[in-house]
């Protein structure tokens, strides 16, 4: 067997298992959309409360929530922290919870998933690795995040408020913010 074949076999199965993670995680993550602002939510448990980032919801009293299976549900904001920037949600329906992992034992240089649903359709996903834990970061919000969880995966526009997830599905953190650093 030549090393190309085996290489190539490699990144086969690296990439199968990627797609399996996204496909398991993708039913607990929904859109969260409301006077043109569009974000995503975690399914967190079985009696339809959705967490979400404060910024997505912040001012608004109900959103509309999309599954990825096209049903709509009127979501009512529950709760509000502008201080972590979380935000809690409940609807009236049933959907698959997301598997909850274990952030104190994240490691830097572990691969992990953002994922969002933005737009009420499958659920979309970056990649990268932990480049940081337990960092404490100025938000543009302005406020402060302490114990912060940095990754270099892409969070793009719609992606606040979607789960941060190990390579086994499981979320370790929530995206709630894009940062570059100035040189």
């Amino acid at each position: 067997m030549s090393s190309t074949t085996t290489s190539t076999g490699i990144l086969e199965t690296f990439s199968s298992a990627i797609e399996h993670v996204a496909e398991s995680v993708s039913p607990s993550v929904v859109s969260v959309s409301s006077d043109g602002r569009n974000g995503t939510g975690i399914v967190w448990d079985d009696q339809g409360y959705i967490v979400t980032a404060y910024h997505v919801v912040h001012g608004l009293e109900e959103v509309e929530v999309g599954s990825d299976s096209g049903e709509t549900f009127t979501g009512k904001v529950v709760g509000q922290d502008k201080s972590s920037d979380l935000a809690l949600l409940k609807i009236e329906g049933k959907l698959r919870p997301i598997t909850k992992g274990d952030s104190e034992s994240l490691r830097v240089g572990q691969f992990v998933l953002a994922l969002a649903n933005p737009y009420a359709t499958k659920a979309s996903a970056t990649s990268g690795i932990i480049t940081g834990v337990k960092r404490n970061i100025g938000g543009w919000w302005g406020v402060g995040i302490d114990d912060a969880i940095v990754t270099d995966a892409r969070v793009n526009p719609g992606y606040s408020g979607g789960p941060l997830v190990d390579a086994s599905g499981r979320m370790v953190a929530l995206n709630i913010a894009y940062m570059s650093s100035r040189g």
